[in-house]
């Protein structure tokens, strides 16, 4: 699905570019990527998905978090499910630039 497409799709659970830069200013201090194809990304995977929170996503991405109701971890490291997911967002985030 193209970015175009989603953005006029309204999703329940989308996530915001600014309530991406303010978590990560406020947890890490300076943010270093694009926050809008941040959040494009993320809500793109959230909606390919269907029913996975989009917060839950941007929280595996950027502090390697579990999804425990995926099963993105295994004794500490990503399962094959876990690495596709961080893989499907990192290609939405880069065709996105």
């Amino acid at each position: 699905m193209s970015t175009k497409s989603l953005k006029n799709l309204k999703i329940m659970n989308n996530i915001k570019a600014d309530k991406i830069e303010n978590y990560i200013v406020e947890k890490y201090g300076v943010i270093k990527h694009d926050k809008y194809a941040m959040a494009d990304a993320i809500n793109e995977v959230s909606y390919e998905m269907d029913t996975v929170n989009p917060w839950d996503i941007f929280l595996l991405v950027i502090e390697n978090k579990p999804i425990k109701s995926l099963h993105t971890h295994s004794y500490g490291f990503h399962t094959a499910n876990g690495r596709g997911i961080i893989e499907r967002f990192k290609s939405h985030y880069y065709e996105m630039l």
